[in-house]
């Protein structure tokens, strides 16, 4: 059974506050997968930056998802250091794809601190976009991925055949990336795996119905894992219901420690390592 990892009475503010010094101990932590230009930070922001970076989170990965945001994140990572983005649109906006959409990407995609194309993917548990605009978008937007030397970033969401098999047609497995937010079945994770791709866990694995995930966890190699929140979105128990925030890669990554090494304390230093490593291999970020 999985020991909680934060007592009830353990505030946020207190969880962020607490062992300083340890933190300085253990490789710095990337949260590979935020929406940091989202509304709901409009009004603290700078506030949300500082505590990350007080519980260890040194480098941020902020998510285009369409033409608005893409162009979002690109100023956004301009405007800080530790601050890196990704341009694509994503399954539940390609219905609004227009004819300029592309060359303005394929634009932004080459300022210097894009790491990424995505996140792109299929989506059929909502339908926001048909289906098959959603698989033939897929398609167009990793040949201009491939084009681009860039990494993927998937999202997939009760599409799993549909995703790898478009993957596969499509040869993805000549640019990489990564499965974000990772909730997928075995063989899912398996196939992913051998086509070379990594997978990112959120604030899911904290989730107490989350046992066949933390379950796939225990199987990934330790060059394979990533971690992220999604936020605004995902947060993890035991903040659940409330706005998600960097801060919380955090507690993603003592759950990994503790499903992997057993001991939260001292595993979070060998996770914090593994995936930091990981995130600078996948997106070659230097510092």
């Amino acid at each position: 059974m999985l020991k909680p990892l934060l007592t009830p009475a353990t505030s946020s503010c207190d969880m962020l506050a607490c062992q300083a010094d340890e933190q300085r101990s253990y490789c710095m932590l990337i949260d590979t997968h935020v929406h940091l230009d989202d509304l709901r930070y409009d009004a603290d922001r700078e506030a949300v930056f500082q505590r990350a970076e007080e519980a260890g989170v040194g480098a941020f990965i902020t998510i285009g998802c369409d033409l608005a945001t893409s162009t979002s994140a690109v100023k956004l990572a301009a405007e800080r250091t530790n601050v890196y983005a990704t341009v694509g649109v994503h399954p539940h906006e390609v219905k609004r794809i227009e004819p300029h959409w592309y060359e303005e990407l394929r634009q932004l995609a080459q300022q210097p601190k894009v790491v990424a194309f995505g996140e792109v993917g299929l989506d059929f548990h909502y339908d926001h976009s048909p289906r098959e605009v959603q698989r033939l978008r897929f398609r167009e937007q990793i040949a201009l991925a491939k084009s681009l030397s860039l990494p993927l970033v998937i999202h997939t969401r009760e599409a799993q055949e549909d995703t790898m098999t478009i993957l596969q047609e499509e040869h993805a497995e000549s640019i990489g990336g990564v499965f974000h937010c990772f909730s997928g079945d075995p063989w899912l994770a398996k196939e992913a795996l051998d086509l070379g791709f990594y997978l990112s866990f959120s604030g899911i694995i904290t989730f107490r119905n989350a046992t066949l995930l933390r379950d796939v966890i225990r199987t990934v190699p330790d060059d394979r894992i990533l971690i992220e929140t999604d936020a605004p979105y995902l947060t993890p128990i035991p903040f659940r219901g409330k706005r998600n925030e960097s801060a919380y890669v955090k507690l993603v990554a003592e759950q990994i420690a503790e499903l992997k090494y057993e001991n939260s304390a001292t595993g979070l230093s060998q996770v914090s390592e593994l995936t930091t490593n990981n995130a600078k291999r996948l997106f070659k970020i230097s510092s």
